[in-house]
């Protein structure tokens, strides 16, 4: 019975309406091209992503969540000029998760998490590629296969200080074919699975930052991008191992400035206070694909 019960409260203290916790995904996508303004040349972006989420069980209200969040981008910041062929950049980000998740009852409980991360080219780390950020997570569960959240992000970036109000909410239908899976203004993810089969549509907002510290550099990185995908998904080894294929849209803007030019707020999609002068070109959006990898631990209660 102990080995049942654990797997349960991880599942109650992750705070998920969902029979599941993904503990580990592994991503890999480019665009086929994204042009510049006032440039007839473009780039390709390519992004390889690692995601680790450990959960510990402290006791029966109570889990420590720990993990850790890789990413590297790879692309050319600047249009090449027709002569000359402007150098490809890796911006990296490391993201580490410490935090707690907590049961109040049946109804109600909380997820906090601080999210301290190194986000630069990786050539000269120091203090300064250092940003601390953090969610907190209220979660009401209303009945078995539907609960909503209520939360926040911050995030110190490169560019000033960041925040988002966070409202969601997962829903699966009673055949369990259907699911909902929304974190707006984050993530929303709609699928419909059929036998091994899943077809779903997905959305994630990414804003990131990241510090240029290649010698004599005084720039940073700010980008922006929505990501509008659908996808086909095998969900192998009784729906342990999904492997997943996106093929979608996505609006990349990689931003370079002057580490001098801030913003005073980034609140969710407005920039308040931003007086700031772009240094490359803007960089239009285009398609891309991807493949996921995910291990999800489901939980079986008997």
């Amino acid at each position: 019975m102990k080995k049942i019960c654990v797997p349960l409260l991880l599942f109650a203290l992750l705070g998920n309406a969902q029979e599941y916790v993904d503990l580990l995904k592994i991503g890999y996508g480019q665009t086929f091209n994204n042009n510049f303004e006032g440039s007839d040349n473009g780039t390709h972006v390519s992004a390889l992503e690692f995601d680790l989420t450990f959960p510990v069980v402290l006791n029966k209200k109570n889990a420590l969540i720990t993990g850790i969040i890789f990413s590297k981008n790879n692309l050319q910041l600047y249009p090449d000029d027709g002569i000359n062929e402007n150098p490809f950049f890796n911006l990296y980000s490391t993201t580490l998760k410490i935090g707690l998740s907590s049961i109040f009852n049946d109804r109600w409980s909380t997820t906090l998490v601080l999210l301290p991360k190194v986000a630069s080219d990786y050539q000269n780390i120091s203090s300064d590629d250092l940003y601390l950020g953090g969610v907190a997570l209220l979660k009401l569960r209303k009945r078995e296969s539907l609960i909503y959240r209520f939360g926040i992000y911050s995030s110190a970036e490169a560019y000033g200080f960041y925040t988002t109000p966070i409202f969601g909410w997962y829903y699966l239908s009673p055949n369990k074919r259907f699911e909902m899976d929304t974190s707006l203004p984050i993530s929303a993810d709609i699928n419909y699975t059929k036998g091994a089969i899943t077809y779903g549509f997905d959305y994630f907002g990414i804003g990131r930052s990241f510090n240029i510290t290649q010698e004599g550099a005084n720039e940073y990185v700010d980008l922006s991008s929505l990501e509008f995908a659908s996808y086909i998904q095998w969900n192998a080894m009784d729906k342990k191992v999904l492997l997943r294929a996106k093929f979608g849209y996505s609006s990349n803007d990689y931003e370079v400035y002057s580490k001098a030019d801030k913003i005073d707020l980034g609140l969710t999609a407005f920039s308040f206070g931003d007086d700031r002068t772009q240094l490359n070109p803007t960089m239009k959006g285009g398609l891309f694909l991807k493949f996921e990898a995910v291990y999800r631990f489901t939980i079986t209660p008997e």
